[in-house]
């Protein structure tokens, strides 16, 4: 059975991989997060009923217009928020999903996230909360802030269980600010929407001197299979709403970012070895891999 275990890993982890023309190099790949979550990712892109490719038309989701209709409301309550400064950097040690992106100056305000709704959303945005109400494969969505200068490294999301869509709210109107997704870039521009699977590779880049202002949202990944919904729905219900992080003290906390405080400190020492000894950090990092995977053959 562990054998049976290891090869659906190794296929998973492959197939994750050569997925798409941007590729991580094998050892990057290996430690990244979405290695881990690689057999279930792998079984979402097997049962998808959209087709794996980097962007996909936002005509393909109706569902999603009313959004798009009513972006200028939209963009009144998320201006009156950033000009009030709410939309802002998360406390690092409380939000695990976009912690790396913080230093890189991205600012967020939480609209809702994977079945947990903000207090502070519904009373501030009671337009934009209202409209996402009524859209049931929105699982999560928020404003985020890309500054000028702002550049977010490449990366994969980890989780294939959902789609991403932006809304342009305020933005440069510029192709100095845009997306590459699978190394195809996208400019944001007011009022248009873009859909795209951000499990493939992508950056994010403002060289221009205006803030980027979008809607962010995470939409259900429509799938052939009952159960395979079914499976998708509990993993987003269950893992996906623990990493719930709060705009102020009045919303929730999921349980991944009350541990998340307590991880951050030790990552924070890992940083700080790597910076005196790249080797030494690398030979502690490789052989503590190397352990894992001797105790699971041997046991």
């Amino acid at each position: 059975m562990k054998f049976l275990i290891l090869a659906v890993l190794v296929f998973s982890v492959g197939y994750v991989h050569r997925r798409g023309r941007v590729r991580h190099t094998l050892a990057r790949q290996l430690t990244d997060h979405s290695s881990f979550l690689a057999p279930l990712n792998t079984l979402l892109y097997l049962t998808s009923r959209v087709p794996n490719r980097p962007y996909l038309s936002p005509d393909d989701f109706p569902e999603m217009k009313p959004l798009q209709d009513h972006w200028e409301a939209i963009r009144g309550e998320a201006q009156a928020l950033f000009e009030a400064g709410a939309i802002k950097r998360s406390d690092v040690y409380n939000d695990a999903g976009f912690n790396s992106f913080f230093k890189s100056g991205w600012k967020r305000f939480y609209l809702k996230w994977y079945g947990d709704d903000h207090p502070s959303a519904s009373k501030l945005c009671p337009q934009t909360t209202a409209l996402l109400a009524e859209i049931g494969s929105v699982k999560a969505a928020m404003f985020a802030v890309l500054p000028p200068g702002a550049r977010l490294v490449r990366h994969r999301d980890p989780y294939a269980g959902s789609l991403r869509y932006h809304l342009g709210l305020s933005t440069p109107n510029d192709p100095g600010c845009f997306i590459s997704v699978d190394g195809e870039p996208y400019a944001w521009r007011d009022g248009e929407a873009v859909v795209f699977d951000e499990t493939y590779i992508h950056h994010a880049e403002n060289t221009t001197d205006r803030d980027r202002l979008i809607l962010f949202c995470d939409m259900e990944r429509p799938l052939k299979y009952g159960w395979a919904t079914a499976l998708n729905r509990w993993f987003s219900r269950t893992v996906m709403g623990a990493a719930s992080s709060p705009n102020d003290a009045g919303d929730r906390t999921g349980g991944v970012n009350r541990a998340f405080k307590y991880l951050y400190r030790l990552r924070l020492q890992g940083k700080a070895l790597k910076k005196r000894s790249r080797n030494l950090y690398y030979t502690l990092k490789w052989s503590t891999l190397g352990g894992l995977f001797g105790l699971f053959l041997l046991d």
